[in-house]
């Protein structure tokens, strides 16, 4: 009898073919909800779960940046931690196009292409983080130095501070 075969987004394909060990959560949900509704839903503390948001800069390049879930990206860091003079969220419409994921299950591995990524070092404090799987309702948890090594990220301030 053939068992029912667990579908591996990209990024968990990617990961292990990078031999990053990593836990996978899968929780009930038929539409986008915001992260921290995913952190209660999997009741992981916010400061553990990252969100992955796509800018494009004023060179027309884009950038992916990934920080906690109950923190705003700070577009002023964000723009000066890639070397551009500003940053600003691409449309919701546009999010498929330009990374294969949908809105809502954006990770920052194995987008289309490699962008330039930076994650949040408050990441740094964390043992681990969680971050989407690449699908809605599929989460992957892992180490924050091997996130950056798949993303290709590096690790910069990039919230804003109240």
């Amino acid at each position: 009898m053939a068992k029912q075969k667990e579908t591996k987004t990209n990024a968990m394909r990617i990961l292990e073919a990078m031999e990053i060990s990593f836990e996978h959560y899968i929780y009930e949900c038929n539409e986008f909800v915001d992260g921290l509704q995913i952190a209660d839903q999997l009741s992981l503390p916010y400061e553990k779960v990252y969100k992955t948001l796509v800018t494009v800069g004023n060179s027309g390049n884009y950038f992916v940046f990934v920080l906690p879930v109950a923190e705003e990206l700070d577009l002023k860091a964000a723009a000066k931690s890639v070397g551009e003079k500003n940053v600003e969220m691409i449309a919701v419409k546009d999010i498929n196009r330009v990374t294969g994921y949908i809105r809502g299950g954006c990770t920052p591995i194995g987008m289309k292409k490699q962008y330039v990524t930076r994650i949040d070092s408050s990441a740094m404090e964390q043992e681990r983080i969680v971050v989407s799987g690449g699908r809605i309702g599929s989460q992957l948890e892992l180490l924050p130095e091997d996130l950056a090594r798949a993303a290709g990220a590096e690790f910069a301030d990039i919230i804003r501070h109240h």
